[in-house]
C-alpha cells in the first residue's frame, strides 16, 4: 500500500493524454482542472479494485480477474461501462491470442530452420567424408599403378 495519497496519484502524463483524447481540438485545462481529475481518476481505480476485490474474495481467490470487475462495475451502477469494457477485453483477449500464436509459429520455424541446419551441416561431413575416400582410392590406385 502507498504510505502518501500523492503515491495513490495516476502519472499526469497518463491523464493529460487522457484529457487531450477527450476534448474537442482547441480546448484547454488549466492546471488545476488537471489536478482534480486526476485525483478523481484515482479514487474512481481505488473505489473499483476494492469492489473488484470484494467479488474475489466472496470466490475465495486472491486474484482478481476480468468478470470481477465487470462485476464491480455493475454494482457501482456503471452498467453502460459494461459492453464497453467487454469488448476491449475481447479485443485484447483476441490481440494476445495472436501473439502467442506468432511467437509459437516463430519458434517452430527457428527449429525447422535449427534441423535443416543440421542436415546441412550432416550432409556437408557426409560428402567431405566421400571426397577424402574418393581421394584416398585415387591415390592407393596412382601408388598400385606405380608399383
Amino acid at each position: 500500500m502507498a504510505e502518501r495519497p500523492e503515491d495513490l496519484n495516476l502519472p499526469n502524463a497518463v491523464i493529460t493524454r487522457i484529457i487531450k483524447e477527450a476534448l474537442p481540438d482547441g480546448v484547454n485545462i488549466s492546471k488545476e482542472a488537471r489536478s482534480a481529475i486526476s485525483r478523481a481518476a484515482s479514487v474512481f481505480v481505488l473505489y473499483a479494485t476494492s469492489c473488484a476485490n470484494n467479488f474475489a474474495m466472496k470466490g475465495k481467490r486472491k486474484t482478481l480477474n476480468a468478470s470481477d470487475v465487470l462485476s464491480a462495475m455493475e454494482e457501482m451502477e456503471f452498467q453502460r461501462f459494461i459492453t464497453p469494457l467487454k469488448e476491449a477485453l475481447d479485443a485484447y483477449r483476441r490481440e494476445q491470442k495472436g501473439k502467442k500464436e506468432a511467437s509459437e509459429q516463430k519458434k517452430k520455424d527457428k527449429d525447422k530452420k535449427t534441423d535443416s541446419e543440421e542436415q546441412d551441416r550432416s550432409r556437408d561431413e557426409d560428402n567431405e567424408e566421400d571426397e577424402e575416400r574418393l581421394e584416398e582410392e585415387e591415390q592407393n590406385e596412382e601408388e598400385d599403378v606405380d608399383n
